[in-house]
């Protein structure tokens, strides 16, 4: 099969969103692990608007936050109201802070146990991103061959890299790699080379990259984004723990590629479904409390650490749901 996956880099307009928001997150739970955090960040041409619900009983300079991210030269609006009560009264008795279905996915391709298309592009991008002084907007994409593990096609465009010096990246990366690219076209800046980029050229806005999140095109996702949302929100907790499952799924039974399936309804503890598919045999998730409560414990949800999660995909980096 043809695989394709892209990346891009935390200065695309839309990470940065998703690192505004979960910024504000660590910093909230920094200061009470049992804050309630729905944020939400749209940034585009000068202005940046973070909105949302907060109850807490911590305190955050959002201004400051934005200006730590991104420098002074942007105006920061913010809208930010407490929790509603009539969703608060289902958390509180220990209930999902929403309907939805998560996903979990491990498979044996790679170390990370992601999808190989995923990290190449992920490795392909953060390369670029860290040799240009982390400075710079930009995106990768790789297409293979899944079955001779080929690259068929290579995209990086990158703001303020010459198509020159983005082509050597790419070949200097994949020699590192020991990848043939005899037969791949490789397609840098293809529309000539850019200087304006990220807030300055387009907007943004938090969890518009949640295939990139996740684990690429050709794996299912509940809906939810992640970013900016504490962990009694099951689109985020319940997706890491989909995660854990899988990859410890994966391990048990040796297998080559693991789905999990968790489903909850809004103010209720248990899941609605949880269900693993073990190399196409489907059957019951047992041996885990996946009450929200259960969940958060059981991974430490608790703690500020979401702002890395933001930067690069929130599996496959060594978190503790990939552990």
């Amino acid at each position: 099969m043809i695989r394709t996956a892209e990346s891009v880099s935390p200065l695309h307009p839309d990470k940065i969103c998703d690192r505004v928001s979960d910024a504000v997150l660590d910093e909230l739970l920094e200061q009470d692990p049992h804050s309630r955090v729905a944020v939400e960040t749209m940034g585009g041409h000068g202005i940046i608007t973070v909105t949302g619900e907060i109850t807490t009983s911590g305190y955050v300079n959002v201004r400051e936050i934005v200006h730590r991210l991104l420098g002074n030269k942007y105006g920061v609006q913010v809208n930010i109201v407490e929790q509603s009560p009539q969703i608060a009264r289902g958390v509180d008795a220990g209930g999902a802070g929403d309907q939805g279905i998560m996903v979990g996915y491990a498979c044996g391709e790679t170390p990370e146990l992601m999808p190989l298309e995923v990290m190449l592009a992920r490795e392909l991008n953060r390369s670029i991103f860290e040799k240009h002084g982390s400075a710079n907007d930009g995106k990768t994409q790789i297409t293979l061959d899944s079955q001779s593990g080929q690259i068929s096609a290579i995209v990086a465009s990158f703001q303020n890299v010459s198509k020159e010096i983005l082509t050597a990246d790419v070949k200097a990366w994949a020699n590192n790699r020991q990848l043939s690219l005899e037969k791949t076209g490789i397609y840098c800046n293809p529309t000539g080379d850019w200087q304006i980029g990220g807030f300055d050229a387009d907007t943004g806005l938090t969890g518009r990259k949640i295939i990139i999140d996740n684990y690429g095109p050709r794996i299912p996702v509940g809906g939810g984004c992640f970013s900016g949302k504490d962990p009694t929100k099951v689109d985020r907790s319940a997706a890491y723990m989909a995660r854990k499952i899988a990859v410890d799924c994966l391990r048990k039974h040796d297998a080559k590629e693991v789905y999990a399936y968790l489903a909850y309804a809004i103010g209720k503890a248990e899941p609605l479904q949880a269900t693993v598919i073990v190399d196409g045999k489907e059957m019951p998730i047992e041996g885990y409390d996946l009450t929200p409560k259960g969940i958060i414990d059981f991974l430490d949800l608790r703690k500020p650490q979401y702002e890395q999660t933001a930067r690069y995909g929130h599996f496959g980096n060594g978190f503790k749901w990939d552990e």
